[in-house]
Parts: structure tokens; sequence; C-alpha cells
């Protein structure tokens, strides 16, 4: 499946790992605020979100960071999304 067929499924669910900060000046719509340092903390809210999850950030690599961690934390169907621009040039649900 490739990022667009994942932003489809009904059931998606949308982190941003940025900052608060980062967060607050823009998101992605419908997304949840997670910073990365705290994704350690939070792997129990992260086991019971909808699956599949897409993590973004402004450039792809915090995402990546936390996609990595939870892999091998054995997490599945989480997708690192890339970018905040990157997810927006994804046509959003309706």
């Amino acid at each position: 499946m490739n990022l667009q067929q994942i932003m489809e499924h009904p059931q998606v669910t949308v982190v941003d790992v940025r900052t608060v900060e980062e967060f607050e000046m823009g998101h992605y719509p419908g997304a949840q605020n997670m910073p990365l340092h705290r994704i350690p903390y939070l792997m129990d809210d992260i086991k019971h979100m909808s699956k599949p999850i897409v993590f973004y950030c402004r450039s792809g690599n915090r995402s990546g960071q936390a996609v990595a961690y939870l892999h091998q934390h054995g997490f599945e169907s989480i997708y690192n999304g890339g970018g905040l621009e990157e997810m927006f040039l994804i046509k959003q649900p309706q």
C-alpha cells in the first residue's frame, strides 16, 4: 500500500511528532500531537489507537525515528508519512 491508500483507510490515525509549538503553528487536519521525545511514554496510548497510524514531522526525520522505535517494540501498521508539506500533497479524506 502506498501512503495515499493508507490515508484513505477509514480507521487511519495521524500523529504529528513535532513539538507542541510547531504543532500549534499549523498541522495536518485531525492530527494528534505526540512530540518525539514523549513517544516512549505514550506507547500504551499508541497501542490503543485506530490502525493504521501515520506519523509525520517537518521533514520526515523525526517521524522516521518514531516509526523505527515503535517497530523495534513490536508495533505494526505504523507508517512514516514524511514531512508536513508531503502530507498536504496527499488527497485529504472527504
